[in-house]
């Protein structure tokens, strides 16, 4: 249970420093929802998740009401369903998306997740007919969030599906080009991905995880990036004990608010996920905690270390906080949604050749960049194959959420609104990548696969 000591001592953090939850999401099995009639099992999805979710929202306002702590967003996350719709003897999978944005509008949620797939090691005809459906699907719901796991550290890459989801995130683009590309934003490509993550747009139900459950990201940019003010000059010794005690505090919260929650809806409490997520308001910047370390601007020589140091610290003091740390846990370089990201890309410090290098020691990987319109797909299948190897050789979660903004070029923007923010459309290499994204099949498994 919360108690008074708990909160009064987040109550600056909240009020000056841009701490909030930024999401409670209750993860929902829908493995018994398979039917082979579509109708049916879109029938069944919908009820089951108005059944189990349908006092979240309400729930979390009365949290945040009677203890005054922001919870940002309140989301649903759902077994995969290319493994839901497998059963069902259709070929159109556009209308499981349909089902579930109506149950999320049903209960009031920000956004529901796990219109997902998981090819890291080969392609199911149920998982070709969900990959092919993303385009349609994202661009007629408004709450539906997709991803892909197309690699592993066991499995190696499944390149035939690298290549696929390049043409695919160019249809979506072309889709939701009246909306510069937003269908992209709520698609995530994943190497290695979790089971348990709360965020969007990469959140799905794990097949091992329970029948519901609560899962909640923390926030805190803010808080950290002004405990570092505090310590200015100081060795990096001190740098990284200062941010381990910030990200404990952030943690501790989030575990109050998990628990909280599990207990009023009835439903087990699984990770707090730790990471520090960004937004585009002033003051809650990641790259603004880098430059407070002493770079000029982020994204100049120093940023990869910097960047290592806030992950690891963080990653430290979250489990000094909590037994029950999951999902990504660590700090997000989305740039649309960081002002401090957003700055340094417009003044061209900030590359995605540079962003690549700092996804090898962050949470994830190159997150809400907006790149140009007639970007070949097969260059996005390569951008997303390079990520994918990251992960794979360094066993650690990699993603991609690219936005190819129709008829935008290097230096336009792109305008998204909302805690997707806007960001400058990024220069691509114009150098092809046709030949090998042509070549298909499997890139194997590296030797630290073998494990057992």
């Amino acid at each position: 249970m919360m108690n008074q000591r708990d909160i009064l001592s987040t109550i600056e953090m909240i009020d000056q420093q841009h701490l909030d939850i930024r999401t409670v999401t209750m993860g929902i099995s829908l493995l018994s929802c398979s039917d082979e009639n579509v109708s049916a099992a879109c029938d069944n999805i919908y009820d089951k998740i108005c059944r189990y979710a349908g006092s979240l929202v309400r729930t979390c306002e009365e949290i945040e009401a009677e203890f005054g702590i922001p919870i940002v967003n309140k989301r649903i996350s759902v077994t995969p369903i290319a493994l839901v719709a497998a059963a069902s003897e259709t070929e159109d999978y556009v209308p499981f998306a349909l089902a579930l944005d109506r149950a999320a509008k049903a209960c009031g949620v920000n956004f529901i997740g796990g219109y997902s797939a998981l090819v890291q090691k080969g392609m199911t005809l149920a998982d070709r007919k969900l990959i092919r459906a993303i385009p349609e699907a994202l661009s007629v719901t408004d709450l539906v969030c997709s991803s892909v796991n197309v690699g592993s550290t066991k499995a190696g890459i499944n390149m035939d599906a690298v290549a696929m989801l390049g043409r695919v995130i160019k249809d979506t683009a072309e889709k939701t080009a009246d909306r510069d590309a937003i269908g992209c934003a709520k698609l995530v490509v994943f190497c290695n991905a979790v089971e348990d993550n709360p965020f969007m747009a990469g959140a799905f139900h794990g097949v091992g995880e329970a029948e519901k459950v609560i899962n909640v990201g923390v926030s805190g940019p803010g808080v950290v990036h002004h405990a570092l003010q505090v310590v200015k000059g100081a060795p990096f010794d001190v740098v990284a004990e200062t941010v381990k005690k910030t990200a404990f505090r952030i943690t501790r919260m989030g575990q109050l608010v998990a628990a909280e929650a599990s207990q009023r809806l009835d439903t087990p409490f699984g990770i707090v996920d730790l990471s520090l997520a960004p937004t585009p308001a002033v003051g809650d910047s990641v790259a603004r905690i880098l430059e407070e370390m002493g770079l000029e601007t982020c994204g100049t020589h120093g940023t990869t270390a910097a960047l290592a140091l806030l992950n690891d610290a963080v990653k430290k003091g979250g489990v000094m906080a909590s037994s029950s740390v999951g999902g990504l846990s660590g700090a997000f370089i989305p740039v649309s949604e960081d002002e401090g990201m957003i700055a340094a890309a417009q003044s061209g410090t900030l590359t995605i050749d540079k962003l690549e290098a700092m996804t090898c020691v962050c949470s994830v990987g190159l997150d809400m960049i907006a790149v140009p319109g007639d970007t070949p797909a097969e260059t996005i299948s390569a951008i997303i194959a390079d990520e994918a190897a990251i992960g794979m050789v360094n066993s650690k979660t990699t993603a991609v959420r690219l936005l190819p903004a129709p008829g935008k070029k290097a230096g336009d923007r792109i305008e998204l609104g909302g805690l997707l923010g806007s960001a400058p459309v990024m220069p691509v290499h114009p150098e092809g990548s046709v030949a090998f994204i042509a070549r298909g099949g499997r890139i194997p498994a590296p030797l630290q696969s073998l494990k057992n």
